[in-house]
């Protein structure tokens, strides 16, 4: 049976934040709504939770999922090694619309998929999943629909499509943007957009110095 929490309502929100941790604490699904489109959030470091995720979802472990933080500082547990890139990128655009791809930390006990030593972080913009996000600690999150079918950009959407999988429906109302986030591979020698999205590829380039086509990879040569 799925409850939907009004988070637009106090005690509503007070309940359903009580009610998501104690799920995810327990290794099950949570919705909650973030800045860009609505979530399918697991415990990152619960493997049985995170391969429930992708199993709601209908998507392989050829896609790993993604992960959200409720601070800048978390990160530095999580990556390898933070470059100057990923530095500048997280002072501009957290907590926004931008996800960037990193080399996570060799000792770190999660399993996200066939991520093949990388994760993808965010800082969402959002007030009800940043407080669910510094309550538990680092999520892996998916957009809350069916895997191939329209992200979900409010709770309804999502519940339409994944029902009583999910037990906590956070409705924090419509998706301000719905639009996913632009995600920038910082694992190589050189950054590169492999989606653009709620964040213009113009708008990184600035912030690191170069041009759209570089980060694209469509520079003439």
């Amino acid at each position: 049976m799925s409850t939907v929490y009004d988070c637009a309502d106090s005690d509503s929100r007070a309940a359903g934040l009580a009610a998501a941790t104690s799920a995810l604490r327990a290794g099950r699904l949570v919705v909650m709504p973030t800045d860009t489109v609505y979530g399918l959030a697991a415990d990152a470091f619960d493997s049985a939770a995170v391969a429930s995720l992708l199993a709601a979802k209908g998507r392989g472990r050829d896609m790993p999922v993604p992960v959200l933080v409720g601070s800048w500082n978390t990160i530095d547990g999580l990556v390898f090694s933070v470059r100057p890139q990923a530095r500048e990128l997280i002072r501009a655009f957290w907590p926004g619309g931008l996800s960037v791809v990193v080399q996570q930390a060799p000792s770190l006990a999660w399993d996200l998929g066939d991520a093949r030593g990388t994760v993808m972080l965010r800082m969402p913009l959002h007030p009800v999943a940043l407080e669910l996000l510094q309550e538990v600690g680092p999520l892996a999150v998916s957009s809350a629909n069916i895997s191939g079918r329209p992200a979900a950009a409010n709770a309804e959407q999502a519940r339409e499509q994944l029902g009583s999988v999910v037990g906590v429906y956070l409705d924090g109302g419509p998706a301000q943007h719905a639009t996913p986030s632009t995600i920038v591979d910082l694992t190589g020698d050189q950054p590169r957009i492999l989606r653009e999205g709620a964040v213009p590829t113009a708008a990184v380039a600035e912030v690191l110095g170069t041009t759209p086509e570089a980060l694209t990879g469509s520079v003439a040569r």
